[in-house]
């Protein structure tokens, strides 16, 4: 028999071969037939902003506003996950990965350029004067702030309630269920699964062919280095083997850590920075900025310039909400997959505010330095080289400060990582897309991915093709968005049904109540408490008292026509289930389930040093544990367990009809 932790693929084929086939396709269009598609797919986006430029600001107002509703609401302790699941990660760890995935690489390339371009160029008014620097601010904030990760948490809110709490795929056809139910695991399922796939591949294969740009002029503005064709192949190959090799040590190791590394590098150059720079300066502006940005966004939010019409929002805004949506399925599913066990209020605050408060802490320390440079220490050149290759903005920003060489290593190498750790958890997310959500699979299927974004990249880069894809990319957010809203209207009807289980279950049931204590009354209660049963206690309890138990009520369903089946596993644990036609299953699970012995516990000689363990006998529901113990009960209490539960969830499937 083969061993099933050990699987030789975890593939699903149709949407594996035609995602390989459909991004062949694509490359070859965008390499072959350069102009007309780069032609196309201008039309595509210029028709976009003209006319559906409403729609555009209108979704990602709607996703914020959710988003925000969701933290506060009743729903906000719900766990994504089993009511007993504990948080994969440490907040450290969880907040590095967040940074590295959704934002690094862009923080680097637009920390300085954004609120420089702004700054010469407003949208209204006149540039190079201090309400332009004011609203320069303000308008990067808006960008890189609450909406860009409003949509990646939404997305990734959605994959990670029904995949971890309801036991769906964890995959973008997940998001559909409410809608269209079973028919996810089939074409329609497919076809969502083969849409994130390209987006993802394309998304991050056209920002690893323009990355390399800020690579390649960091190279050559440190050790002169040609800017050439050959230079940035070289440079996409090795940044994909160093992807490669981190996809392959896996999530725990190669990219949780050099999440952490990154993270760590990004605030020792913010700090070097800050405290460099005009500091007190800085810090009233991250204070001040703040405030107006929040001030101000809801006409920021709502602006499409209607009364005074601009190229400038189509170039900047609308880009930014298209590229935001077009990369939200990659980055919402890699979100999704390390934030198991996390409520959804904990989950929104730590996704929403915590790397929005240091994306706009990190615009403010380098974007605001360099206004002042330009505005009040006469460095007009850095504007100037700005303007003119925006790949080269960091470097000559720290040009200015001491230790120039070193400080601009350090941020090339940061450059370098953040594009490694979003390649490899690119792969990560294209491998389980593929995978229906196996994210244990052979090594040779998470290899293959890292490789395709490498080639992609290249044949683009090549070819001139980067441009035509990612216009393609960003053009895809559109239909995305209406997949989007709509998963969002299912994920409140969702969780609605889930508060009220919470609430009907928590609620005292009419009727007669079993005294849930053991035969020989309070005397033998007091000695199961102070016992501390072992294992083996546990154990002969779910078999001598819970199973008989378990068999007598699934006798008598049995008599009345249900199907009921009950289940041990190797862990001890043992389960009943029901199943009605068209219904919620009722499931009634007990599981032994470890604790360390308290301290003033007495200890037996025989374990040394080691802390004694005591077990147990814990109820579980379909979600999840409910941190109650029946150990020692009789077999008569523990079926009026299973009679309340089972009656609450009749009550429960009653009120939803």
């Amino acid at each position: 028999m083969d061993n099933p932790s050990k699987p030789r693929t975890t593939l699903n084929p149709p949407v594996f071969y035609t995602s390989a086939i459909l991004i062949l396709l694509l490359v070859l269009y965008a390499v072959v037939f350069q102009a007309e598609a780069q032609a196309q797919f201008n039309s595509i986006q210029l028709w976009i902003n003209a006319n559906v430029s409403w729609f555009y600001i209108l979704a990602v107002a709607l996703i914020l506003i959710s988003v925000v509703f969701l933290a506060v609401s009743r729903y906000g302790d719900i766990k994504l996950g089993p009511d007993h699941s504990e948080p994969d990660y440490r907040n450290s760890s969880w907040f590095a990965m967040l940074f590295s995935a959704g934002m690094g690489i862009g923080l680097m390339f637009f920390g300085v350029a954004e609120p420089v371009m702004h700054f010469t160029t407003p949208p209204v008014g006149e540039g190079g004067t201090v309400a332009a620097a004011r609203e320069a601010m303000k308008i990067t904030f808006f960008h890189w702030g609450l909406h860009a990760w409003a949509i990646y948490a939404m997305v990734a809110l959605i994959l990670a309630y029904f995949s971890f709490r309801n036991g769906l795929p964890l995959t973008l056809r997940s998001a559909l269920y409410p809608l269209i139910g079973e028919r996810i695991y089939g074409p329609i399922g497919h076809a969502v699964d083969v849409f994130a796939i390209l987006g993802t591949v394309f998304g991050v294969a056209t920002s690893l062919g323009y990355g390399v740009l800020q690579i390649n002029s960091g190279f050559h503005h440190l050790f002169g280095l040609p800017v050439n064709t050959t230079v940035q192949v070289l440079l996409i190959t090795v940044t994909c083997a160093l992807a490669t090799l981190s996809v392959a040590s896996g999530l725990d190791k190669g990219i949780r850590i050099l999440s952490e590394i990154n993270l760590g590098l990004a605030v020792i150059l913010m700090t070097f920075v800050l405290l460099l720079g005009p500091t007190v300066f800085l810090l009233q502006a991250y204070v001040q900025n703040t405030g107006a940005y929040l001030s101000d966004i809801v006409n920021k939010t709502f602006n499409l310039y209607a009364y005074e019409p601009t190229d400038w929002i189509g170039g900047w805004t609308l880009l930014y909400w298209g590229w935001w949506l077009s990369w939200s399925p990659f980055v919402g599913l890699f979100i999704a997959r390390i934030s198991r066990g996390r409520t959804i209020r904990e989950f929104v605050c730590g996704v929403l505010f915590v790397p929005a408060g240091f994306t706009l802490l990190w615009m403010t320390i380098f974007g605001d330095t360099a206004i002042h440079m330009i505005l009040n220490e006469g460095v007009k050149d850095l504007a100037a080289i700005i303007g003119q290759d925006t790949s080269l903005a960091l470097f000559a920003f720290l040009e200015h400060f001491p230790l120039a060489g070193v400080v601009s290593m350090v941020a090339v190498l940061m450059v370098v990582v953040f594009f490694v750790t979003s390649a490899d958890s690119g792969a990560l997310v294209v491998d389980m897309l593929a995978s229906s959500g196996h994210d244990h699979s052979p090594l040779w299927q998470r290899v293959f991915w890292s490789v395709t974004i490498g080639v992609v990249a290249i044949a683009l880069l090549l070819a001139n093709g980067l441009k035509a894809l990612q216009t393609a990319t960003i053009a895809s957010a559109l239909p995305f968005s209406i997949i989007l809203l709509a998963s969002i209207w299912g994920l409140f009807k969702a969780l609605n049904l889930d508060a009220t289980r919470r609430n009907l279950r928590n609620q005292a049931m009419p009727g007669p109540h079993h005294a849930r204590h053991p035969h020989g009354g309070w005397q033998r209660r007091l000695r199961n408490i102070s016992m501390m049963p072992r294992r083996a206690h546990v154990n002969r309890f779910i078999a001598e008292v819970v199973k008989p138990g378990f068999e007598e009520v699934a006798a008598e369903l049995r008599k009345q026509g249900h199907e009921v089946t009950i289940r041990e596993d190797e862990e001890g644990s043992i389960a009943l289930e029901l199943f009605h036609t068209a219904e919620e299953r009722f499931l009634y699970e007990v599981r032994p389930r470890a604790f360390t012995t308290p301290s003033f516990i007495m200890r037996d000689t025989e374990d040394g040093t080691d802390a004694r363990k005591y077990f147990r006998a814990e109820v579980h529901l379909r979600e999840g544990g409910q941190d109650y113990d029946i150990m020692g009960w009789s077999r008569e209490d523990v079926i009026g367990d299973i009679l309340d539960q089972y009656e609450r969830h009749l009550h429960f499937l009653h009120v939803v009809r």
